[in-house]
């Protein structure tokens, strides 16, 4: 692989904010089967292959924050960087119903290839950047398909993830969002808030770093405008929830003024 398998937005911006997006893109690099893992590129399209819409929203809401983000740059497919490394969902065989040919029978020694080439140097990158400074606030950007193959609609429109040992931003979050009144939000929804070795895990609760994770049904933010609209309502958002929690002192002045609220 010739480039790096992530994407650094702002780096030098001064923001205490840290906005990452683990599955940024659907992309198979070359050196991965050719770059291909033998499915169709409405599959590849799907979320099994990466987090629709979220990438938008991370570099939107990165901007507004005044404040670096990461980006992963392949699929979750190839290897996903928000399971611990010795998850056996690292690197998806079957997903969603789907088989991923690519993957079936993978060698111990391509699975450790993955790891050296892409998820490793992403979480190096990741910890250098939430280290940066000692009041780093994580927030992890994901999205959720409207329904699973075979499930019932779900209906948030965005779900706040947390693990209990540090719930500080979370809860604020929540109890903020909970404001909005043409809002369904999901606490710990549509997943369980916490995997070990997961991202969050690694990064900020294993130091102490305060956290959430943030997800967005795709149906909202399928577009760029979607994604712009929900990076600005949820910007302000986001500082009210940390200040209110003490994380910040005075309101940010950066912070991007607000646009008409997206239509659920």
């Amino acid at each position: 692989m010739t480039e790096q398998p992530f994407e650094v937005v702002g780096p030098d911006r001064p923001g205490p904010w840290l906005v990452t997006c683990d599955h940024a893109t659907n992309l198979v690099p070359r050196d991965v089967r050719g770059g291909s893992l033998g499915l169709s590129d409405a599959d590849m399209g799907r979320h099994i292959a990466y987090d629709v819409g979220a990438a938008g929203v991370t570099r939107a809401l990165a901007g507004a924050l005044v404040a670096p983000a990461l980006l992963s740059r392949f699929s979750r497919l190839v290897i996903d960087p928000n399971r611990g490394e010795d998850d056996p969902t690292l690197i998806m065989q079957l997903y969603d119903g789907t088989v991923v040919p690519g993957n079936r029978g993978i060698t111990e020694a391509e699975r450790t290839r993955r790891l050296e080439a892409y998820y490793r140097p992403y979480h190096e990158r990741l910890a250098e950047m939430a280290a940066r400074r000692d009041d780093t606030i994580l927030v992890a950007i994901h999205s959720f398909t409207p329904r699973l193959n075979g499930r019932s609609p779900r209906p948030w429109h965005v779900g706040v993830l947390y693990d209990p040992r540090d719930a500080r931003l979370a809860r604020a979050l929540i109890d903020r969002l909970n404001r909005e009144r043409d809002l369904c939000v999901g606490e710990n929804q549509p997943y369980a808030g916490h995997l070990p070795g997961d991202s969050v895990d690694r990064h900020a609760l294993a130091a102490g770093r305060p956290n959430a994770l943030l997800e967005l049904r795709q149906d909202l933010i399928d577009t760029p405008e979607g994604q712009a609209l929900w990076a600005d309502r949820l910007a302000p958002i986001l500082v009210e929830a940390a200040e209110a929690c003490g994380l910040l002192g005075a309101p940010a002045a950066a912070t991007a003024p607000r646009r008409a609220s997206p239509a659920p």
